[in-house]
């Protein structure tokens, strides 16, 4: 994490279920950037989705990661069977009203549970963090978020595999434009107004995510990776409709 922030990264994804709070924290102190130019990620698992529970755990994530708060807290996902994610959402809104964190928003909502918090707390998420590839495009969502200024950010970007980035549409653009497959793949969701999450330990990997961000896909070439998308694209199942974690 620290030699990604050196390379010019600013923007690190965690969770508390991912157990990983505290190294990010030293992460960002080790790096030597700038507190201010980096944007730490954290969420809320779906066990402390009560108003109270939620504000101890992110008392507990600011503790952790021994930072002065943290700049983007999310609701991990909204678990619409248990129906508790409202709740939660108050506790976000109370947080940043205390200066826990600096902004809020959520990961794999929906647009009925977005419409439902904002009606119910006259808060709108700056964020929506939702599974988004080639073979799950995500279009409708993307658009929904746009006409209401959300920000997109997409969780398993090149999915999880070796299937989308060898694909001919992908490996034929990739060619065309002298990047690896996983380059064309996250200039893609540049040109579409999302924002990547890649994952690389490797320096060398991350600095090739960054330098994505320049490359400049054509209409028709977005087009082309857009439709490779897939009624089953999802990687896991993993419905917000009905998919719950704790």
């Amino acid at each position: 994490m620290a030699a990604a922030l050196r390379g010019g990264y600013r923007l690190i994804d965690s969770a508390f279920n991912y157990e990983n709070e505290g190294a990010v924290g030293r992460g960002v102190r080790d790096s030597g950037v700038d507190r201010s130019e980096v944007i730490v990620t954290s969420k809320l698992p779906g066990r402390r989705h009560g108003t109270d529970a939620a504000l101890l755990t992110i008392e507990e994530s600011v503790y952790r990661t021994g930072l002065d708060a943290i700049d983007l807290y999310l609701i991990h996902w909204p678990n619409p069977i248990t129906g508790r994610y409202v709740e939660a959402w108050r506790g976000l809104v109370e947080a940043r009203e205390r200066g826990l964190v600096r902004a809020i928003g959520v990961s794999n909502f929906l647009p009925e549970h977005l419409e439902r918090i904002e009606a119910e707390t006259g808060v709108r998420p700056v964020v929506n963090q939702i599974e988004c590839h080639p073979f799950f495009p995500q279009d409708e969502a993307l658009a929904y978020h746009r006409e209401r200024g959300i920000i997109t950010e997409a969780w398993s970007p090149v999915g999880r595999g070796g299937e989308v980035q060898q694909h001919p549409v992908v490996a034929r653009i990739a060619a065309a434009h002298g990047v690896t497959p996983v380059q064309a793949i996250l200039a893609w969701h540049v040109a579409r107004g999302a924002v990547p999450l890649p994952k690389s330990q490797d320096p060398a990997r991350q600095r090739e995510n960054l330098a994505a961000a320049s490359i400049a896909l054509s209409a028709d070439e977005v087009a082309a990776i857009t439709a490779l998308g897939r009624f089953d694209g999802r990687l896991n199942d993993q419905d917000p409709a009905f998919y719950e974690e704790f």
